[in-house]
């Protein structure tokens, strides 16, 4: 693509598909996906990850498919005993109710469409589904968000064209200028995957997150970005400030922060989640290690750098 005189006044698509190339580069595309769970073990997983860091999540996970042999299992049990098995997760008295609300809710939606018996509990439909009547029907259920939606899509094995938007993420392409800070996680979702060439296939989309979600993981840290080794600091009006250059645009905050809301946090929200040991939002139930090499199969998804500050996960 054509390279403006000043990259940093590139259109906001430009900016991002000229990031996303050097970001390939850097982080080795096409990036293997780091697991394949089936799309309704992987909203179960994408529930208990909010606000949570992956490793609690991954245990709480691991915890719930030992003690129950099925989801339906899972469903029916007595809430406490649920809540006993994710206890290592947080809000554990919350996510369990509506763990089970959200699996009654799939049985009861595919009995009333006809679903045979046995598979009444599943989410392997989605498949002959367009991308956006997946979501739709997803979103239907309470707690299933713009980042549940994707995450279900993306990471399952329905690899669906779909694309997450984490807090590393976000922090990239805002502090880019590719979006204004004043849009939230949740919004970016669509505003971004919008800007995305229709031609992309679902495996450059899934790169497309991962890339800049490992930027925002390895450089562009939340309190301390290392803009002095970044590969899209000409790019960026945040970089270029911090290191003497021009001023950061209006909608880029000296720290690069998402502002925090005035109540402060009550309990998970879908959406938000806290940087655990990799840092996808929906975290790997099995393996995700902190520091994966880009082409390893095993990836992390949240970070527990210090510096990295909460993550707000779409």
């Amino acid at each position: 693509m054509p390279v403006s005189a000043d990259p940093l006044r590139l259109p906001p698509r430009d900016k991002l598909l000229l990031a996303h190339e050097r970001l390939c580069a850097a982080y080795a595309c096409p990036i293997p996906y780091f697991h394949g769970l089936d799309p309704l073990s992987e909203l179960v997983s994408s529930l208990l990850s909010h606000r949570t860091r992956n490793a609690d999540s991954g245990r709480a996970f691991k915890a719930l498919r030992q003690k129950f042999p099925t989801w339906a299992a899972v469903r029916d049990a007595p809430t406490h005993a649920v809540q006993d098995a994710i206890a290592v997760c947080t809000w554990p008295e919350q996510k369990a109710p509506r763990v089970q609300d959200v699996l009654r809710r799939v049985t009861e939606r595919r009995r009333a469409a006809g679903a045979p018996a046995g598979e009444e509990l599943s989410l392997d439909f989605l498949a002959a589904l367009s991308p956006a009547d997946a979501r739709a029907w997803l979103g239907q259920m309470p707690g299933v968000g713009p980042k549940t939606q994707a995450a279900v899509l993306s990471f399952s094995s329905l690899r669906g064209r779909a694309l997450p938007v984490d807090s590393h993420h976000h922090r990239v392409a805002v502090r880019l200028g590719i979006i204004p800070e004043s849009l939230a996680v949740g919004p970016s979702h669509a505003v971004m995957e919008a800007m995305l060439p229709p031609d992309w296939d679902a495996q450059q989309v899934y790169d497309h997150h991962e890339v800049l979600m490992l930027h925002g993981q390895r450089c562009c840290f939340y309190a301390a970005p290392a803009c002095e080794r970044c590969q899209v600091l000409d790019l960026c009006p945040h970089g270029r400030a911090r290191l003497g250059g021009e001023p950061a645009g209006a909608s880029v905050t000296a720290a690069g922060r998402p502002r925090p809301s005035a109540g402060g946090h009550r309990g998970p929200v879908e959406g938000e989640g806290v940087t655990g040991a990799a840092g996808k939002g929906s975290p790997d139930p099995d393996a995700r290690p902190a520091e994966a090499k880009p082409r390893s199969s095993q990836r992390r998804r949240k970070s527990t750098k210090p510096d990295e500050g909460p993550t707000l996960f779409g």
